[in-house]
C-alpha cells in the first residue's frame, strides 16, 4: 500500500503553536493534505496524552485512529475527493540539553512508541528525571545517549530518529552545540541509529556530501505547528500500515518500500545561509569564511547556517549520489503558489476559497503538487496556476535563500514571464528587434526620450504663455518630438514647456503629414478639463475633418465601449422578443 506519512507534528501544549493544533484538526489536515500517517506529537506531555487516550482508539498494530463519532464530525469538513483513512503513530519530539566533552549540547530528537502501555512506562521515567508539563517538548538535563537506552528499556519496538540535524541551535551536527559525528553523541548505542531527519533548510542532497550518513535513512517531516504546515515536508511508503512495517522500511531502507521524501525547498528554510538577521547580514559560506565568521556591522559572530554547516563535514563534492540512496522531490505548498498566482497574501480570503475549489475539484493538495497533469490542473480555471506548478517540479523557481531564523523566498516568475504567460500585450506597442547571432533572444527598443524647455520673458507670465501656446510655433524641441518617426517616446517637461502644445502637433502631423486616419487615434488624458482644452486646440489646428480622433480621459474608452456594448446587447433584447427588428 501506497502511502505518506508526516510524523514529526506539535500540539496546543507546545509553545508558538495554534490554538486549533488538535487531533481533530490534524485528521482534518491530513486529508486535505493527502497524508496516511501523522505522528501524535507531544505524546510526552501528560495532558496531551490523556487527550490522546480519550479520541484515539487502536487500530492496525502500532497504529490508531480517531473514533468514529469524532471522525464522522471531522469528515462533514473534507471534500468527498480529499476523504482517506488517517491512522496515527506516537511520537514526541524531546529536547536534550546537557554538558558533554567539555562543552554544552543541545540536541532534539524524535522518539517512536508502539502503544499507550510502553508509552506510560516511558513518560513515568521522563517525569523523575525532569519537567515535562511546562511544555509540549520537554526539556531535560539528559545525555541523549541515555534517552535512548531509557527509550529501549521502556519498549523493545521502540526507536529514535535526531530531528533536523542541522538546525544551529538544537540539533545533532549543529553549528552552536551539535557534534561532528553520530557516533560522538550515541557513543556504543550509535547501531541504533538507522534514520535520521534532514530538517527544512537541508535537503538529501546536501546531506550525501557526508559519508558519515550513507548508512542512514534520510527522512523528511513538517514539523508542523499548525494543521495546515502539515505536509510541507513528508515521507513517501509502499508498505502495510503497521508500525513493524513502517520501522522496517525506515531501518532498512528498502527502496521497494521506502520510496523516498518530500522537500521543502532547503532555501526556504530559515537556517540555510549564514548570516545576522538585526543586522540584516545574509552570507554564503565561501564570504563568511572571509569574514572569519564576524559579522561585519556589529563585529559579532554570525548565526553559522545549515550549508555551511555541511560544506565543514562534507567530504564529498556536490551532485555526487551515494551507493545507496532515495529520490526526493521539492515542493512549495500550495497556499504559497496560489498566493503569487493571485498576487494576494497566503492567508487572504481569495486564496482560501481558491484552495478549497481546488481541493473539491482535484483532490488533495500533495496530488496536486505531484501527480496531476497539468492539463487538468489547467482545466480548474486558475491563470498560471499549471504553468506555477510545473516549474515547481522542475526546479525551475527564483530563490532567495533564509538565514538566521528568518525563511527564506521564492517566486516562480519574474513580471516579465507573468506578462507574457498571460498573453497581456503593453499599453504603448515598440518595435522589436530580431533574433541576430550576437541577440538570439527578442528585446524591446526603449522609447525615445524627449526633454522639452520653455523660456520665459520677464514681461510674460507663465498663464498668458499657457492661453496663447495653440497659437505659437514649435520651438526646435517641441518640433524634433512631433517629426521625430518613432514608435514610442517619452516626453519629459515641466510646468509650462509646452506639453499639450507638443502632443495637440503631434496628432495633426500624423493625421495631416502621414494621413493617419483620425478614428485611429486615441488620446487619452487624466483630467476632463485637460481633455476639452485638447479637444479645442485640435479643432484650431486640424480645420475641418470628417471625423474626430478620441480625446478623453483614461475612464472614457471604457464608457464608451460599455455604452456600445449595452445598446448592442438592447438591440438584441428587442429583436428575440420580435417587438422591433431594430432600434
Amino acid at each position: 500500500m501506497k502511502f505518506i506519512a508526516d510524523f514529526h507534528v506539535h500540539s496546543h501544549y507546545s509553545r508558538a503553536t495554534a490554538k486549533n493544533l488538535d487531533l481533530e484538526n490534524l485528521y482534518i489536515a491530513a486529508q486535505l493534505k493527502g497524508i496516511t500517517v501523522i505522528g501524535t506529537g507531544d505524546f510526552t506531555h501528560p495532558g496531551w496524552l490523556a487527550e490522546i487516550k480519550e479520541k484515539l482508539v487502536p487500530a492496525e498494530y502500532g497504529m490508531f485512529r480517531l473514533k468514529k463519532e469524532i471522525s464522522r464530525l471531522c469528515d462533514q469538513k473534507v471534500p468527498k475527493s480529499c476523504r482517506r483513512e488517517v491512522r496515527f503513530i506516537l511520537v514526541s519530539e524531546i529536547s536534550n540539553i546537557y554538558k558533554k566533552n567539555k562543552k554544552t549540547r543541545k540536541n532534539h530528537n524524535l522518539v517512536f512508541l508502539s502503544d499507550f502501555n510502553q508509552a506510560d512506562k516511558f513518560v513515568s521515567k521522563l517525569d523523575k528525571i525532569g519537567n515535562i508539563r511546562s511544555d509540549g517538548r520537554p526539556i531535560l538535563g539528559l545525555d541523549a545517549r541515555d534517552l535512548l537506552e531509557l527509550l529501549l528499556e521502556s519498549d523493545d519496538q521502540a526507536f529514535l530518529i535526531p530531528a533536523h540535524i542541522w538546525t544551529p541551535w538544537f540539533s545533532l551536527l549543529g553549528s552552536k552545540s551539535g557534534f561532528d559525528s553520530i557516533d560522538e553523541c550515541f557513543e556504543d548505542l550509535t547501531s541504533h541509529i538507522f534514520a535520521v531527519e534532514t530538517g527544512l533548510s537541508s535537503d538529501p542532497e546536501m546531506n550525501w556530501r557526508v559519508s558519515a550518513l550513507d548508512g542512514m535513512t534520510l527522512i523528511s517531516n513538517s514539523d508542523a505547528h499548525s494543521p495546515l504546515k502539515l505536509g510541507r515536508e513528508a515521507n513517501l511508503f509502499n508498505t502495510e500500515l503497521s508500525f513493524p512495517a513502517i520501522k522496517s522500511a525506515i531501518k532498512n531502507g528498502d527502496p521497494e518500500k521506502f520510496l523516498g521524501t518530500l522537500e521543502f525547498y532547503p532555501e526556504e528554510g530559515k537556517y540555510h545561509l549564514d548570516g545576522h538577521r538585526n543586522c540584516k547580514i545574509r552570507s554564503w559560506p565561501d564570504e563568511t569564511k572571509k569574514l572569519g565568521g564576524v559579522c561585519p556591522v556589529c563585529s559579532k559572530p554570525m548565526t553559522l547556517g545549515v550549508l555551511y554547516r555541511v560544506e565543514e563535514l562534507a567530504d564529498r563534492p556536490g551532485r555526487v549520489k551515494p551507493k545507496h540512496y532515495h529520490p526526493f522531490q521539492n515542493i512549495i505548498p500550495l497556499v504559497e503558489i496560489l498566493s503569487e498566482v493571485l498576487k494576494v497574501g497566503p492567508n487572504s480570503k481569495r486564496v482560501r476559497q481558491t484552495y478549497n475549489n481546488l481541493l473539491e475539484n482535484l483532490g488533495s493538495e500533495l496530488d496536486i503538487l505531484t501527480a496531476i497533469d497539468k492539463n487538468v490542473i489547467d482545466a480548474a480555471g486558475v491563470p498560471l496556476l499549471g504553468e506555477a506548478i510545473i516549474r515547481v517540479r522542475q526546479n525551475n523557481v527564483i530563490l532567495l535563500p533564509g538565514f538566521d531564523g528568518e525563511f527564506g523566498k521564492i517566486k516562480i516568475f519574474n513580471p516579465e514571464e507573468r506578462q507574457k504567460l498571460q498573453g497581456q500585450k503593453p499599453l504603448f506597442f515598440v518595435n522589436t528587434i530580431h533574433p541576430t547571432p550576437d541577440k538570439p533572444e527578442k528585446e524591446y527598443q526603449k522609447p525615445v526620450a524627449f526633454t522639452l524647455f520653455q523660456k520665459f520673458s520677464k514681461d510674460k507670465s507663465r498663464k498668458s504663455a499657457k492661453e496663447n501656446s495653440h497659437k505659437e510655433k514649435l520651438n526646435p524641441q517641441q518640433r524634433q518630438a512631433v517629426e521625430k518617426n518613432e514608435t514610442a517616446m517619452i516626453i519629459i517637461a515641466g510646468p509650462g514647456t509646452g506639453k499639450t502644445r507638443t502632443l495637440t502637433h503631434k496628432i495633426a502631423f500624423l493625421i495631416q503629414k502621414k494621413n493617419v486616419p483620425p478614428e485611429n487615434i486615441l488620446a487619452v488624458t487624466f483630467t476632463n478639463k485637460a481633455a476639452l482644452e485638447m479637444r479645442q486646440r485640435l479643432e484650431t489646428l486640424l480645420k475641418k475633418t470628417k471625423t474626430d480622433p478620441f480625446v478623453g480621459t483614461f475612464h472614457s474608452p471604457t464608457r464608451s465601449l460599455m455604452k456600445k456594448i449595452g445598446n448592442f446587447c438592447c438591440l438584441m433584447q428587442f429583436n428575440r422578443l420580435g417587438k422591433r427588428e431594430s432600434l
